[in-house]
């Protein structure tokens, strides 16, 4: 049987996770500090150390935990990696991406680099579980390439949307199917590997 979790720790890390979004909304995430974060959470030092190691480890889990609440709300309805996977996890990307712009602005460039390495993590595994369950008489090695090309593929051609925008991105991930079914034999009902 699984042990639950009291409540009331849930209650208190969703405080801290919650006072340190509004921080970087208003901040440069260099500017916030750990009295600032638990003075706008209402909780002491010793209960944020509690929950997080510090404000680098509290990034981690609030972006950690939103990039992975995306994906799953986009992928969730999809069995198979397809057309439509891959245009549903390049769109959702590009929301998250643009919702963290627009709210965090004065943060944004700090949070860059995290966001780029949760996102390929989260993005590889969930492709790897998906291409093993799929092609299972694959080579574990072909799968793993696989996971990671696409997942780092995705994100790489969001990041270059965002910096240039030259068009929506519904076509503009029109264009990029194409240079993946080069590598990959993907069509609207399934993809398969070469």
């Amino acid at each position: 049987m699984e042990k639950q979790i009291d409540p009331r720790i849930l209650r208190t890390r969703k405080l801290i996770m919650d006072a340190f979004i509004e921080l970087s909304m208003k901040r440069d995430f260099k500017d916030i500090t750990i009295k600032d974060i638990t003075t706008a959470a209402t909780v002491n030092r010793a209960t944020f150390y509690s929950h997080f190691m510090d404000k680098y480890d509290l990034l981690e889990k609030v972006l950690s935990e939103s990039v992975m609440r995306e994906i799953i709300q986009e992928v969730s309805t999809h069995e198979v990696i397809n057309e439509e996977t891959i245009k549903a996890i390049f769109l959702s990307i590009i929301k998250f991406l643009t919702s963290i712009s627009n709210q965090c602005q004065r943060s944004y460039e700090a949070f860059t680099p995290k966001i780029e390495t949760i996102f390929k993590e989260e993005l590889q595994a969930f492709f790897s579980e998906w291409a093993q369950k799929q092609w299972s008489s694959q080579n574990k090695m072909e799968i793993e390439a696989f996971a990671v090309m696409l997942s780092w593929a995705l994100y790489g051609a969001a990041v270059h949307w965002m910096q240039n925008q030259t068009a929506h991105p519904e076509d503009y991930v029109k264009q990029l199917l194409p240079l993946i079914k080069n590598r990959i034999n993907i069509n609207k009902e399934n993809v398969n590997l070469i």
